[in-house]
Formats: structure tokens, C-alpha cells, sequence
């Protein structure tokens, strides 16, 4: 009895390390748009890589990207490092002239553990360098403001979101690409989204994304 329980015992553990090296989940989610990028007849001009908050900003403002020929691949929660990851199928495969790359909030947000700001600026280093070697033209945008994460509350953006932005900025003019800063046009006192601009104080609304529309294409055109 006690050598079928031992039996019984390794092989359940067995199984279950079996199951744990089988991967269950899209980390980097191709799939969310891969159906959309083969279902694209012409390249679009400017496609957009980042997070929740340009995953919303093709939702509530798809006229945006449709009259500009513009295409949005942002994923909620994603950080640089999953982006860096499906850049090519969602970035270099499409073949745009441009991409505006919007990436470090969720990384701050420690959404996939802790990461230093100088690992951020490496990962959207290299989206850049990606991009520059398949002759797609970069656009760097600041971090957007934020004063608090609500999934997130132990965390202190506002300063870090601020010395991201420094970081970026600095590598942008080294590099020699457009900076979109959102940050100084936007934040509040507080380091965040004013009430009128933000629901949340992170993500913004409509008239969050008119101001960014405005700067943004002052750099494309």
C-alpha cells in the first residue's frame, strides 16, 4: 500500500511539473492583433505602440487614426519589455513610414515585477533601434502623468514618471528623434492628470487626447 501511495504521489508531481513548464499564456499577447494586421490591404502611414492608453486612444478616437491613415497597437498593461518583444509583428511587419512609441507608466506600475529606468530606456532603445535598422522614422512621446496607480497604490509615480521622461528626452535629442512631451502640457500640481483631462488621473478622456492629437501632429506634419 505504502509503494502505490509513493507511486501515486511521483506521479502527480510529475504531471504537475509537467504542467507548470507548458506555457498557457500569450505573454505578449500577439494575438490581439493579429487578425487586424492581416486583414490590412495598405500600409498604414504611422502606427502607434503602447499601452492601455493607446489601446483608448484608437477606442475613443478612431477618426483620428482612420482620416490620418494611422494605426494603434497599444495592449492595456503592457510594459516596454512586452512590447519590445511583438514589435516586429506589430510594428515592422506592417510597414510604416513612422512609429510613435509610448511606453514606461506599467513598468513603473512594476506590472511584471521590478525594473530600473535605465532597463525602460533600453528596452524603447531598442524599439528604436528595430525601427531605425527596417527604415521606420521614430517618434518619442513622454510619459503621461500620473499621481497614483489604483491597481498599483504603494507606488509613487509622479517623481519616477518625471525622470523616465528625462531619461527618454535625453536619449531623443541624442539620437536625434521627435519628442512628443505630453507631460508638461498636461500635469497638474500634483504630477498628474488634471480632473477635466482624466477620469482616473492616469488615463486620459477625449479631451486628454485632443491636446495629444495636436501636439503629436505638429511633429508628423
Amino acid at each position: 500500500m505504502l509503494k502505490r501511495t509513493l507511486f501515486v504521489t511521483l506521479a502527480l508531481l510529475a504531471a504537475l511539473a509537467v504542467e507548470a513548464q507548458t506555457p498557457t499564456k500569450d505573454w505578449a499577447r500577439f494575438n490581439r492583433y493579429e487578425e487586424a494586421n492581416k486583414q490590412l490591404t495598405t500600409a498604414p502611414d504611422v502606427v502607434f505602440m503602447g499601452n492601455s492608453i493607446t489601446a483608448n486612444w484608437a477606442k475613443f478616437r478612431p477618426e483620428f487614426f482612420a482620416d490620418n491613415n494611422f494605426a494603434g497597437r497599444g495592449i492595456s498593461g503592457q510594459t516596454s519589455s512586452q512590447m519590445l518583444v511583438r514589435f516586429r509583428a506589430d510594428v515592422i511587419d506592417l510597414h510604416p513610414k513612422k512609429v510613435v512609441i509610448l511606453a514606461g507608466t506599467n513598468d513603473i506600475a512594476l506590472n511584471n515585477g521590478p525594473i530600473t529606468l535605465p532597463h525602460i530606456l533600453d528596452n524603447i532603445a531598442s524599439m528604436c533601434e528595430l525601427a531605425a535598422y527596417n527604415n521606420i522614422e521614430v517618434v518619442l512621446c513622454s510619459v503621461l502623468p500620473c499621481k497614483a496607480y489604483k491597481w498599483r497604490p504603494e507606488v509613487t509615480p509622479a517623481p519616477i514618471i518625471k525622470e523616465l521622461n528625462a531619461l527618454i528626452a535625453a536619449y531623443a535629442a541624442e539620437k536625434g528623434y521627435p519628442y512628443v512631451d505630453y507631460h508638461s502640457a498636461m500635469t497638474n500640481e500634483e504630477g498628474g492628470l488634471p480632473v477635466e483631462l482624466s477620469p482616473d488621473g492616469c488615463h486620459p478622456n477625449v479631451e486628454g487626447y485632443l491636446i495629444m492629437e495636436r501636439l503629436l501632429l505638429e511633429v508628423l506634419k
